[in-house]
């Protein structure tokens, strides 16, 4: 029973250093969430917080894992419809308008972890499968007739994460960039030439 309790502590006390990490990313930017800063928030040692994650590349990757946890409840709706997971889509994108400092951080660990031997690379695997099956899924659903068999849903999935991906690094460069825009025009098209019928999209502001 010791060690169950030891265990259950430990895992809140990291949950609870993710929440801060994430905090200090949201509210400081990437660049101000060094170890020292994060263990400072979270009320612990910086040997206390590497005793917990190992590596600052394992603690950001677990910040990015949370932040997709938080997310995921914005597109798990029993029988969405294609429209519902596009507005869900557009509105994370928007979210992360106001988080910039989250953005430099996914997009620079995504480069980072290219390199198989990197920490967050099998995290990136798993994420790009995950989020590409739940929108290859939703195509597939709402594909017309006409065109079912003629469109591989899964390519659809790969063109939108690519953007999605591309876009935020532009964005970084550019914050004129309108991401949200260019997504909502992306699905528009794809809207109109697979004739998923997504145009009466709900408003995601």
């Amino acid at each position: 029973m010791a060690k169950r309790g030891s265990y259950a502590k430990s895992a809140a006390r990291r949950d609870e250093i993710l929440r801060q990490a994430l905090a200090v990313i949201d509210a400081e930017g990437y660049g101000a969430a060094s170890v020292a800063r994060i263990a400072e928030v979270a009320g612990i040692s910086k040997t206390g917080l590497l005793h917990h994650f190992g590596t600052k590349e394992n603690l950001f990757t677990e910040v990015l894992r949370l932040r997709d946890e938080l997310d995921g409840s914005m597109f798990e709706h029993p029988n969405a419809e294609l429209a519902d997971v596009e507005s869900a889509y557009l509105r994370v994108v928007e979210r992360n308008t106001r988080i910039p400092g989250l953005v430099e951080l996914f997009t620079r660990l995504s480069i980072e972890a290219t390199d198989p031997e990197h920490p967050a690379h099998e995290f990136f695997l798993r994420r790009e499968k995950v989020i590409g099956d739940r929108i290859a899924a939703t195509v597939d659903a709402a594909l017309a007739d006409d065109v079912r068999g003629n469109v591989d849903p899964s390519l659809v999935a790969l063109i939108v994460m690519a953007a999605t991906d591309g876009l935020q690094q532009r964005w970084l460069l550019d914050p004129n960039v309108d991401m949200a825009g260019a997504l909502e025009a992306l699905f528009r098209v794809f809207d109109t030439a697979l004739g998923t019928g997504s145009a009466q999209r709900e408003d995601h502001e």
